[in-house]
């Protein structure tokens, strides 16, 4: 294997929870004196379906960075014995969203136990990234995607925390009773105990 390819998990990872926390600032907050025609919500879809992408396809590169491609360069189209990453970023294509279930199940035995949710936010996702914002609570369906679907993969493979990661300094003082209101019970670290448990 190229050793140029050694760190793309790592790299892809990195790349979701940073998607992650902003999905999540637009899901849960608003800003104030905003003169965008469009609530931050829609965002917050875009961003959290994305945020899964990169994170599922983190945990599939762990296991070899080229399970996450659906095609490859052929061998006669490459300069040199490695595939290289301009190879890959010129010829290859990704895994797409509703395959990748399938493909994480196959290359690491982790099945997504709520893909009823999974699938059908992708479909809000392409709705409104291509038609229009549907007369939904678009900002609910992020969070229950995001601690339905995300929170477990994040637990199973790093034993990580979404709610660590909001794109906001201070969170921790409403962010329990924002998803509590929405119906939702999270996982936690201990190092947020007092605010969870102040709900």
């Amino acid at each position: 294997m190229n050793p140029e390819l050694k760190n793309i998990s790592q790299h892809i990872l990195d790349l979701g929870i940073g998607v992650l926390s902003q999905a999540q600032r637009n899901s849960l907050y608003s800003s104030f004196g905003s003169d965008s025609r469009l609530d931050e919500g829609v965002f917050g879809v875009l961003q959290a379906a994305h945020a899964a992408e990169l994170i599922i396809k983190a945990a599939i590169a762990d296991q070899h960075p080229l399970l996450i491609f659906s095609t490859l360069p052929k061998s006669a189209k490459v300069d040199g014995s490695f595939l290289s990453l301009n190879d890959l970023f010129e010829s290859a294509k990704t895994i797409q969203y509703f395959d990748l279930p399938e493909k994480l199940w196959a290359t690491t035995g982790y099945k997504i136990e709520d893909l009823e949710t999974f699938h059908s936010f992708g479909k809000l996702r392409n709705c409104i990234q291509h038609f229009a914002t549907p007369d939904r609570d678009i900002r609910l369906e992020t969070s229950q995607f995001i601690y339905q679907v995300i929170d477990p993969i994040l637990e199973h493979f790093w034993d990580d925390y979404a709610v660590e990661y909001v794109d906001l300094e201070s969170y921790e003082d409403d962010v329990f009773e924002i998803l509590s209101a929405r119906g939702l019970k999270v996982r936690y670290p201990d190092s947020m105990r007092e605010s969870a448990e102040s709900v």
